[in-house]
């Protein structure tokens, strides 16, 4: 075996904190290791840690790489080494990129200083790189800056940069994470093709064990820092050894009930009349045209019922939801109760806005940095000015935490402290603290491993039925959708191309855009549904 890095004895610490307790790993050329685990289990720990990106991270051991150290390497001569030989995509690509370039700056960037492109072949190269991970446009895309593309599009822009010097070795942290069910089997086909055609290793982290069984050659499977179990992938999910991997397996995706299609309510908490979204974009130094990201849409939410929204990335799921919590400008009608949210003044806005809250798809940058969590999950109380005590509102905080099954002491730390599934809870205690009527998820699992999701969708339903709560999900996970709605929206580039009930439309789909998605419907779901 060719071994291009191989890791021994690593251990990692957070001050006097050990997270990495003695981990061995080799990776050979060519060849696909996956890890997994849940979060907090060290996986990005060890990720950054081969790419020395962590400085709060001390580290111990050998990581050998192209028969050289890298933990005792200059920074001077790993800036080498980052991108040209060792390409990384990172799980939150809005926090990853920069957000003062456009995307193709960053990614001509990459082929100017390593593969010594002049400006004009770098940027030709950026939009064709940007066209092989699936953008639509990329002409047009490569001209945006981070924030205006969607989450899917974030994510491939990062895919795109870090493939871009043909590495040797690429660690994808979580590649697929924001990515439609369609367009994940896209990304996964073109690290294939693109791994093979330049024998590039893979270290691949994902949650998803779906992924990872039709993808990786060989699996890793980390608890809290250790290294518990390592086979090729046949092996290990036809007879895994360990009790936690043993656990891992058997929490994969399934229904768990469908009392929310079950329950009958005529009250509507939630009216939506002909809600469409526009932006002007700019063709010349005195031209402007009007582009449509949004198609007059309609729907009504009845209390206690759930939506569930899916469709590829950048079809206008999360353009949708920000129109809704009037987060960027609209026309129509946002009824909740009585009061029109498009017509309502800011000041009005404010007080209303408890009724319907937002868990945002990437909660990193949801939370101020230099807030600890006690501040965070406090300010909503004081932006609603809420009427309860500092002791109500304490008591209350340790309530959704202990909802969301986290410690107390998250209270004092601060959101880099934080695994990304753990900062997804976070994100969603700091919405129910308000006790909202309605709850919007913009992808509400996506960062969770499989174990997570299970215990977050077990509380959703829980939290519905307990307050009456009703919710809109946003989701490129149809095995979500099916767990936790009764009627279903497909998006298509602005379009509403299917609406009905869960079970019709997962049962006798119409539109051949949703065929294609329920094609990678688990066979558990269909089971329970049909």
């Amino acid at each position: 075996m060719d071994v291009l890095l191989s890791a021994k004895n690593v251990n990692a610490y957070f001050g006097q904190t050990q997270v990495l307790f003695d981990v061995n790993l080799q990776v050979a050329r060519g060849q696909k290791i996956a890890i997994v685990g849940e979060s907090g289990s060290g996986k990005t720990v060890l990720a950054q840690g081969i790419m020395r990106l962590n400085p709060m991270v001390s580290l111990n051991g050998n990581i050998d790489f192209l028969e050289q150290d890298l933990l005792t390497l200059s920074e001077k001569h790993l800036g080498k080494i980052r991108g040209r030989d060792i390409g990384m995509v990172f799980q939150e690509p809005m926090t990853a990129l920069n957000p003062v370039y456009t995307v193709g700056n960053q990614i001509a960037e990459v082929y100017q200083q390593h593969l010594g492109l002049t400006a004009k072949q770098a940027w030709q190269a950026a939009i064709e790189i940007l066209q092989e991970t699936g953008i639509q446009d990329a002409c047009d895309k490569v001209k945006a800056y981070p924030f205006q593309l969607s989450g899917g599009q974030r994510q491939r822009a990062m895919i795109a940069m870090a493939v871009a010097a043909q590495p040797k070795l690429l660690i994808a942290d979580e590649p697929t994470t924001a990515l439609d069910v369609a367009v994940q089997a896209q990304i996964v086909a073109l690290l294939e093709r693109l791994q093979n055609q330049y024998q590039m290793a893979l270290l691949y982290i994902s949650h998803d064990l779906r992924l990872v069984e039709r993808f990786a050659d060989e699996v890793v499977v980390m608890q809290q820092g250790h290294v518990v179990e390592q086979a090729a992938t046949a092996q290990l999910f036809a007879q895994p050894q360990h009790v936690y991997t043993q656990d891992l397996l058997n929490a994969r995706p399934e229904a768990l009930n469908l009392v929310a299609a079950e329950k009958n309510s005529s009250a509507v908490v939630l009216d939506v009349q002909n809600v469409s979204v526009s932006i002007q974009q700019k063709q010349s130094w005195w031209r402007h045209s009007n582009k449509v990201l949004l198609q007059p849409l309609s729907l009504q939410l009845q209390a206690g019922k759930t939506l569930g929204i899916v469709g590829e990335s950048g079809s206008g799921k999360t353009t949708f939801a920000k129109a809704l919590m009037r987060l960027m400008p609209a026309t129509g009608k946002v009824v909740v109760g009585a009061e029109d949210w498009l017509a309502l003044g800011l000041n009005d806005l404010v007080v209303h806005r408890q009724n319907m809250q937002m868990v945002f798809q990437d909660p990193f940058s949801a939370f101020n940095p230099r807030m600890n969590m006690q501040t965070a999950l406090l300010e909503p109380f004081f932006i609603q000015k809420s009427h309860l005590s500092p002791e109500q509102q304490q008591a209350r905080l340790l309530e959704v935490l202990d909802d969301v099954g986290l410690p107390h002491d998250s209270l004092q730390r601060y959101p880099h402290e934080f695994s990304g599934g753990q900062r997804q809870r976070l994100a969603i205690a700091r919405a129910l603290v308000v006790r909202p009527k309605i709850l919007l998820l913009d992808e509400p699992t996506s960062a969770l491993d499989v174990r997570l999701q299970k215990q977050i969708l077990k509380l959703l339903l829980k939290l519905q039925q307990q307050y009456d709560l009703s919710m809109v999900i946003i989701s490129h996970d149809l095995d979500v959708i099916a767990a936790l709605a009764s009627d279903m929206l497909v998006l298509k580039q602005g379009c509403v191309v299917e609406s009905g009930t869960v079970h019709e439309i997962f049962t006798a789909a119409e539109h051949p855009y949703t065929q294609e998605l329920l094609r990678h419907l688990s066979s558990p779901i269909r089971t329970v549904l049909k």
